[in-house]
């Protein structure tokens, strides 16, 4: 090999090792961002698993007003029924139909994570507002004044504790408990299926109901009493369960018929302790879906009142069929 040509292929390896050296620092700084890449994925997915936990409890906020984010007045994003984004901030959304929706009933948002509602503080009330029989009450819609707290201005007959309608009901709300003693309500044991005129039972606990109160609506009792709380804070009243027919699965069903079977419950029992009651059902008259429903209610038999309105009232209803 002549001297020439060793030249060559010295210089050619030397420039091969010269193209690895310049590459090594290139891959330590590829490796490098990739490990940073990796630790800021796993710190990404645990803070978002750690909103997800942490973010149970409601973190505060001053209410919404007309012209911010979540008043009644603002605009809201449109997206598909039933569906809010992600993390929007808005309180108030309206869906492809134009139906709005008020997330957290209007006192919050969707928050990251978790999506539950965050909560809000109202602002001190004015001292009035122009609605009807409204005095002192401020602004309590965020920009929706209220149409009035009592009777005075309106047009129809005074109730009288009977059960007729088109009347104006004047009987004070009355006192409505902590949210953790507020009733509530299940439907424990209940048939799927039935036949015609065949008693059967459905058993139901409650919690927080003192079945102690029943104003006989019969009588003259109807609505004519406030709510009251036993010196532990907790409801007084009974329950009532009803079955009624169902024409059809898909639509509402009309109000105005009399239920196959309705009874109101008082044993004076209840405590905020759950307990359990046994409702005897005779039997329901006809073939079909019946829809049997159990809710609470105060002395007077409106369901009790709950401390927040985000709360589910002392309810619930089962599906039973009916056969020959």
């Amino acid at each position: 090999m002549n001297r020439s040509r060793r030249q060559d292929m010295s210089y050619g390896a030397e420039r091969r090792r010269g193209r690895i050296a310049s590459t090594k620092p290139r891959t330590r700084i590829v490796a490098v961002a990739a490990t940073l890449a990796v630790f800021g994925g796993i710190v990404a997915v645990t803070q978002v698993s750690n909103a997800g936990t942490r973010g149970q409890r409601p973190r505060p906020q001053a209410c919404a007003t007309p012209n911010t984010p979540g008043g009644t007045e603002s605009p809201a994003p449109t997206v598909a029924p039933g569906a809010p984004s992600p993390g929007a901030s808005a309180g108030t959304y309206r869906d492809r139909s134009g139906a709005r929706h008020h997330l957290g009933d209007g006192q919050g948002t969707w928050g990251r994570g978790g999506r539950q509602p965050v909560t809000c503080t109202p602002a001190a009330p004015a001292s009035g507002s122009p609605g009807t029989g409204n005095p002192g009450t401020g602004n309590p819609g965020a920009g929706l004044q209220i149409l009035g707290n009592n009777c005075d201005n309106s047009q129809r007959q005074a109730h009288d504790g009977f059960q007729n309608g088109d009347r104006c009901v004047s009987t004070a709300f009355g006192e409505v408990g902590n949210a953790e003693q507020n009733p509530t309500l299940l439907i424990s044991s209940a048939p799927q299926r039935v036949r015609v005129n065949q008693a059967f039972t459905i058993r139901v606990s409650t919690r927080n109901l003192v079945r102690d109160r029943f104003l006989a609506a019969g009588q003259g009792g109807y609505y004519k009493e406030s709510s009251f709380l036993t010196a532990e804070g907790l409801v007084r009243g009974h329950f009532h369960s009803a079955c009624r027919m169902l024409a059809s699965r898909r639509t509402a069903p009309d109000p105005a018929p009399v239920p196959a079977f309705f009874v109101a419950t008082e044993d004076g029992q209840g405590s905020a302790t759950p307990d359990e009651v046994t409702v005897q059902v005779p039997g329901l008259p006809q073939t079909g879906i019946a829809q049997c429903a159990v809710w609470a209610g105060d002395g007077s038999h409106r369901i009790p009142m709950m401390q927040r309105a985000n709360q589910i009232p002392a309810f619930d209803v089962v599906r039973v069929t009916v056969t020959r």
